[in-house]
């Protein structure tokens, strides 16, 4: 989390490139990636990913993290990704399926904070949520001696070239004075099912930190956006109120072919998740669905390199069959797993958890970071994560796509990078992300610079470290994949 001080919202500015001043970037068409044996390891090689390309989005000298993307599944051509950074944060789109991207500041000169999250609904309209903070409270402790903050929500009608020039607030405590609680996390969704009495509307849910717990808060809009209702409690049980001692974490939503929503979180050695059968207007009381190792793994002590991360649930849909999929990583094996599981019966029982990445167990490599996504036109299941299994020091990290076209039995490892970063002490965020669409695949992420000398802080991790910039993999698993390139 970064703190913001600027709640001002100012018209939306474009960024137009001159021949000059075009920033291009060539795509990184991937190789297979050799991975070099340990003593305990086999030599393991992973095989490209189809059509794999990866780009630098992030413009030079400008660091990012906190990066998502989105595809519009009635206009697979547009694709449209965002993240922060140095400079509040910056957004891009694609009107060709991401083989050309261009750099948009959708906040214009106002603020635009961290913790993203995007989607695009059934009109085609691009929902972006964040979240804005004058001062955390103290670092872990978030609720306590609070300031201003809030969630709010930017819209596009065309894809990401354009936003509205003012942000939709949907929750926020002014700036300027003591605030009773912290907003978090917020995920944003959209019911797009052709089949759903709920068609249209959009669902946001997020952390509220409060001084002796924290607790699930949820809202909706019905009308694309234009209000939204207020928030309410979705979490039967509240968490701690610290984020690394047991507090409610990582919410995610998605929708059913039938509108039924489906939302999940953590909550200690729990995936707890929550139900509703009208539109997001009442819920079930939420209840575990089964246990996972700790998902935090705070300090670059315990997570060489990296300043902190966290093995946080998402769940995806199978919309032609209604299979529900969770993903997260824990230590249950030692070093960081990344897992997944799967209901058959609309969340009311879950398979064993399989191990995604498909390295030898405990052999003292980390995955972590993973993103899921489940492409809706024919059901593949794909996950996204950071990979050190090719380093026997559990230093340098690629990027891993895995496959699945079994619903979830069984998955195929791919390399969708081949050069390493090495992190110190670096913030790449909270999540990486990954949407899919027709076979074709895209997930942003975040990477540590290569200079070792360049230190930026982290709000509220009261560290430094070297800066992140920001990439978008793209993975074809059609014939004859065509290339990416960034910003005409």
């Amino acid at each position: 989390m970064a703190p913001m001080t600027n709640f001002r919202l100012l018209p939306v500015a474009r960024h137009s490139f001159s021949t000059s001043k075009t920033w291009l970037f060539r795509a990184v068409v991937l190789k297979a990636l050799f991975l070099t044996p340990t003593v305990t390891v086999a030599q393991v090689k992973l095989e490209q990913a189809p059509g794999a390309q990866v780009i630098t989005i992030s413009p030079p000298s400008e660091t990012g993290d906190e990066e998502i993307i989105a595809v519009n599944r009635f206009n697979p051509n547009q694709v449209v990704m965002a993240y922060g950074g140095t400079v509040g944060g910056k957004a891009a789109y694609s009107t060709d399926a991401g083989r050309n991207w261009t750099l948009v500041n959708p906040a214009g000169k106002s603020a635009m904070g961290g913790n993203k999250s995007i989607t695009f609904d059934n009109r085609g309209n691009v929902f972006l949520s964040y979240q804005l903070i004058e001062k955390l409270g103290s670092p872990g402790y978030w609720g306590h001696n609070a300031r201003g903050n809030g969630i709010w929500v930017r819209h596009s009608p065309d894809g990401g070239k354009t936003w509205d020039a003012e942000a939709m607030p949907v929750m926020v405590w002014p700036n300027g004075q003591p605030a009773p609680q912290q907003e978090d996390m917020a995920r944003i969704w959209a019911d797009n099912e052709p089949q759903s009495p709920y068609l249209g509307n959009l669902y946001l849910a997020w952390i509220d930190w409060q001084i002796d717990k924290s607790i699930v808060l949820f809202t909706r809009s019905t009308d694309h956006g234009k209000t939204w209702d207020k928030p309410w409690r979705i979490s039967t049980h509240a968490g701690f109120p610290r984020d690394d001692t047991g507090a409610i974490l990582g919410i995610l939503g998605t929708v059913g072919p039938d509108g039924t929503q489906y939302v999940v979180w953590n909550d200690m050695l729990d995936t707890v998740m929550a139900v509703s059968h009208d539109g997001g207007k009442t819920f079930e009381p939420s209840r575990p669905i089964f246990q996972v190792g700790p998902p935090y793994f705070g300090g670059a002590a315990s997570f060489p390199g990296i300043q902190r991360v966290m093995g946080l649930p998402e769940i995806a849909i199978d919309e032609r069959t209604g299979t529900l999929y969770v993903t997260w990583s824990d230590c249950r094996n030692g070093d960081v797993d990344v897992f997944l599981s799967r209901s058959t019966d609309n969340g009311k029982h879950w398979s064993p958890p399989l191990r995604v990445n498909d390295d030898p167990v405990h052999n003292g490599a980390d995955q972590f970071y993973q993103w899921l996504a489940v492409d809706p036109t024919n059901g593949d299941v794909y996950v996204e994560f950071y990979d050190r299994r090719a380093d026997p020091d559990n230093l340098k990290t690629w990027v891993t796509l895995a496959r699945s076209t079994d619903e979830g039995k069984t998955f195929t490892n791919y390399a969708w990078t081949t050069t390493p970063f090495v992190g110190h002490n670096t913030f790449l965020g909270d999540y990486s992300w990954l949407t899919a669409y027709g076979g074709r695949v895209y997930g942003a992420w975040a990477e540590a610079v290569s200079d070792t000398n360049a230190v930026v802080a982290c709000g509220g991790c009261g560290t430094v470290g070297t800066p992140a910039i920001i990439r978008i993999g793209i993975a074809d698993f059609n014939p004859k994949p065509n290339r990416a390139v960034c910003c005409p």
